[in-house]
This record gives structure tokens, C-alpha cells and sequence, in this order.
């Protein structure tokens, strides 16, 4: 990789090769053997490859005869071998990694045995909860309104490959057979917490989320229960339709937060609008009948509208003087004061 140089999603950016797992035997126990006398019957020294099933320490037996043998357990390589346990290590074949761009863009900066600074022009949005990682695919409309719910007879075999957008909640079914189709992803408003919980197999707990193996990657833009996608979001997205876009659900709502994305990255070929001499006009600005969703607890997740902007700095429980913003919750009516970090505009 070079400074410069374009990138789509999925060019490979970083390769490496984690060390295999280590087997251990009891060769000394197995033969029968003094531990002192293993060099006598190996049959491999330290370093040497062995195959799995080969015979690597034999005995001489009588006249050739009743030998024991011990045979390599897996491929590898024969790490250490003690003449004071009589135990054999053998290591497995190293596991190749590789990482690629995630995004179509350019590199600008190359850091050395670690990776590259990909940089791209687009669309972001951030989900309140996700499982699964990385996936790359094609946009598709799942469900015509926000409010829409996503049934397994909404899920069609043209969304195979494809990151399906629906309404206000996704069932448990309709997750099965997305992955069945070989649906990418999912993007919706909304889950109960029962299918997420069937379709895990587990109570999820506060570690971060990411490395499930769902059969695809899952990210809910409002909340828990049935929450009809944000105007604006559900908006956003339809116009991006077809385009390639790159999702990962990796979720952790405790120190250090991370929230589930979805990128559209995009060039004025691709969309004339999407320029980024525009970025800052672009940029929404907080304002009175802004409508914004919290991002902190204990209303993590829920959407407001701004009704107040004190100009100035309050003091909170915590002693520490910050600007604030009074909002009325949409769900319930009820106006709160919150420091102004704690929320992003939504529309």
C-alpha cells in the first residue's frame, strides 16, 4: 500500500500470520521410555515438519517386533522436545489474517506493521445496537415506510449478497431467512429482545458485540421493542439505494463507547451531491425543533425535540460546568435537561 493509492472495500490492506495452536504429548509415557532417552527414538528433531498421522518416535521392540509408536496428532512442526518430562510440542500451521479496506476510498497514511488511515467521502449513520462484524454489500429497500415491520415474507431472494433497510422492528423469522438467502445484513429500527435472545442462543451481557456468528450483521438504528426508524434515517438510506455501503455491528455502550455504522462512501460521479467541498454546509447545527436522539443513560436511545438552548454553562452532579439543552422526549412527553454532548441531531 501507498500513500495515494485508491482502495475499495474490499482490497486487502494488511496481511499477517498469528502463531497455530501448540499440541502437547506424552511421548516418554507412551513408549514407555526413560525421558532422558528420547533422543534415542524420535524419529523428528526440533523444528522439523511432521504430518498428521505420521510416525514421528518409535521403539525398536524384539527381533523388530511389538514396537510402540506415537504418532503426530495434528500438521505442524515439532517445537520443543524435553528430555526431562519426556513431553512433545508440536505446533500447528500458522493461521493467515488478512484485513481489508472496509471502505472504498484513498490511503492516506501507511503505519508501518500495523495497517493504513483509509479516507472516504459519504454517508455515516450510527445504530444504538448491533452483533456481527464487517460486511460489504449493496443497498436495498426491505420495507416502503419507517414504520413498516420487517416479515420473513418481505425477505426475497434479490436481497442475497445485499444489506436489506427495514421499518420498525425485524422478527426473529425473518432473520432466519435472510441468512438462509444469504442476506449480508440488516438495518432496522427495532428488535424484541426475546428474538434476539433466540436468534443468539444467549442473554447477551455488557461486553462489546461484534464477533457473533448470526450468519449475518445486524444493526438497530432506535432501540428495543417495535420503534419506527427515524424519518430522516429511513430517508437517508432509501436514497442511497443500490449504492455499496459497509456495515459492522461491533456495540459497547460502556467506557470507551462504540456504536454500530453504517458507511456509504460516494464520489460526485456516484452522487452529484455528495462533494466535499459540501461537507460543511452539509453538517446539521443544533437549533430549537432540532429533533435529536440521546446517546447517553438512562435514556440512551430515545428520540427528543430540542425546546431550550441555554447559552449558559450548568453546573451537573458531577460538579463539572458544561453547556446543556432542554429537550421534551418524544415517547413520553416529558422535558429533560441534558449537557449537549449527550445527544446527536437525527433530523
Amino acid at each position: 500500500m501507498e500513500v495515494g493509492q485508491s482502495v475499495s472495500a474490499e482490497t486487502v490492506v494488511a496481511r499477517t500470520e498469528l502463531p497455530g495452536q501448540v499440541k502437547s504429548a506424552n511421548v516418554a509415557g507412551i513408549l514407555g521410555i526413560q525421558p532422558d532417552d528420547m533422543d534415542q527414538y524420535m524419529l523428528k528433531k526440533e523444528g522439523d515438519p511432521v504430518a498428521k498421522d505420521e510416525i514421528i518416535a518409535s521403539t525398536k521392540g524384539i527381533f523388530g517386533l511389538f514396537k510402540s509408536q506415537f504418532r503426530a496428532p495434528v500438521d505442524g512442526s515439532i517445537e520443543s522436545i524435553s528430555r526431562v518430562t519426556g513431553q512433545v510440542m508440536i505446533r500447528e500451521p500458522e493461521i493467515p489474517v488478512q484485513i481489508n479496506a472496509y471502505v472504498d476510498g484513498r490511503v492516506v497514511e501507511v503505519m508501518q506493521n500495523e495497517g493504513v488511515v483509509v479516507e472516504t467521502y459519504g454517508t455515516f449513520i450510527q445504530g444504538i445496537f448491533g452483533v456481527g462484524g464487517e460486511a460489504i454489500g449493496q443497498l436495498i429497500m426491505a420495507c416502503e415506510n419507517p414504520g413498516d415491520v420487517l416479515t420473513q415474507d418481505k425477505i426475497s431472494e434479490q436481497m442475497t449478497g445485499k444489506l436489506a433497510i427495514g421499518g420498525a422492528l425485524v422478527t426473529s423469522d425473518s432473520v432466519h431467512r435472510a441468512v438462509q438467502l444469504g442476506v449480508k445484513g440488516i438495518v432496522v429500527g427495532g428488535i424484541d429482545d426475546s428474538d434476539l435472545r433466540e436468534l443468539m442462543g444467549y442473554e447477551l451481557g455488557v461486553a462489546i458485540t461484534g464477533s457473533e456468528s448470526l450468519g449475518l450483521t445486524l444493526i438497530i438504528t432506535e432501540g428495543f421493542g417495535q420503534m419506527e426508524m427515524a424519518a430522516r434515517t429511513f430517508e437517508l438510506l432509501q436514497s442511497r439505494e443500490g449504492m455499496k455501503a459497509s456495515i459492522n455491528g461491533a456495540t459497547q455502550i460502556r467506557a470507551g463507547v462504540i456504536r454500530p455504522e453504517v458507511v456509504v462512501p460516494a464520489t460526485a460521479e456516484t452522487h452529484p451531491q455528495a462533494r466535499p467541498a459540501d461537507a460543511e454546509e452539509s453538517q446539521g447545527l443544533l437549533s430549537i425543533g432540532s429533533e435529536v436522539r440521546i446517546i447517553r443513560e438512562p435514556h440512551f436511545g430515545e428520540l427528543a425535540e430540542v425546546t431550550d438552548l441555554p447559552p449558559e454553562l450548568q453546573k451537573l452532579e458531577t460538579e463539572a460546568r458544561v453547556r446543556v439543552l432542554k429537550v421534551k422526549l418524544k415517547r413520553t412527553g416529558e422535558d429533560i435537561v441534558l449537557p449537549r454532548a449527550n445527544v446527536e441531531i437525527v433530523g
